[in-house]
């Protein structure tokens, strides 16, 4: 089981508190440092400094980092047109010597796209599928060829389809609850399928669709890596689960109940629920990012401890 770390710097983070945490990340043995893609902040909070965009973080931390994997959960779609947003991660996956992986999802919060002028359409999973035709397709196009597309959203022509990225190929991760079409998109797109904050119950059902519509089209279901996200809650004892959860204004007993909190035993054994569903991934969602004594705890109690 791969742990990552997942954070959500609209709440309230600073590239040096990111740079911070990703340093952490790595040195502590994790996998990847992931982040969010918003630019409003949720609930309480004042959310300050402000927002920090996705892309040029991750642009940052991959001349600052040389081991981790670097992505998104996930890159909204309706921020960026897919042929710019190609350049942008093929730019950074060559400034992190190939070590980028891009979660692309159709974008729902509809208040930050209004806070900063983004245009909301009502047709974004629409758009979505058109946006993972155009990104894979300029990857995936030949050196000294071109790229045509001519879609409902978008028209592509004559594009040099560049640059490529360090990799001969870009994990694209998708995810979500959808029972139709996001476990299609998934069969079709994805290297990753990512359900974030589900129950063990929900995740098996979820990990099944996108495996049936995989066998669907005749891809081999085993080719995905499937993958979840919850909320991280970790303490040695029953005060520092409490303090930590007080300190994201949650309680210990609904985090035990939706998240991956308690004792590190307690949390070892609830990833273990998740592996049987065919989990091998798993994303921490760190929301309190200045409490690196959290980190600590986890690479050293709970990390071990895993396939």
């Amino acid at each position: 089981m791969d742990l990552r770390i997942f954070t959500e710097p609209q709440q309230g983070a600073s590239y040096d508190t990111l740079l911070t945490v990703a340093k952490a990340t790595e040195e502590l043995g994790f996998d990847a440092f992931f982040r969010s893609d918003h630019y409003l902040k949720m609930g309480g909070g004042d959310g300050l400094p402000g927002p920090t965009d996705a892309w040029i973080t991750l642009a940052g931390l991959a001349r600052e980092t040389r081991r981790i994997r670097l992505g998104t959960l996930m890159t909204a779609g309706t921020f960026r047109l897919p042929g710019v947003l190609a350049i942008e991660v093929a730019q950074v996956d060559q400034m992190s010597g190939g070590r980028v992986e891009l979660g692309l999802g159709a974008g729902w919060y509809e208040e930050e796209h209004a806070a900063y002028g983004i245009p909301f359409p009502k047709e974004r999973f629409a758009r979505l599928e058109e946006q993972l035709e155009i990104v894979t397709g300029l990857w995936s196009t030949p050196a000294g060829q071109t790229y045509d597309h001519h879609g409902t959203f978008y028209q592509l022509t004559g594009s040099p389809a560049l640059p490529k990225p360090a990799q001969p190929k870009v994990p694209v991760l998708i995810g979500g609850h959808g029972a139709k079409r996001t476990p299609r998109l998934a069969a079709r797109y994805a290297d990753e399928f990512n359900i974030p904050f589900a129950s063990v119950e929900d995740t098996a059902r979820q990990f099944g669709r996108v495996r049936e519509a995989a066998e669907a089209i005749g891809r081999a279901p085993d080719e995905l890596v499937y993958s979840n996200a919850m909320v991280a809650c970790v303490g040695k004892d029953e005060a520092e689960i409490a303090r930590r959860a007080a300190a994201i204004g949650r309680e210990p007993d609904e985090l035990r109940a939706n998240g991956l909190s308690g004792t590190p035993a307690e949390v070892v054994d609830k990833i273990g629920r998740y592996a049987e569903t065919g989990s091998s991934r798993m994303y921490l969602q760190i929301l309190d990012l200045h409490d690196l004594d959290h980190l600590e705890l986890i690479s050293s109690d709970v990390l071990p401890q895993l396939d």
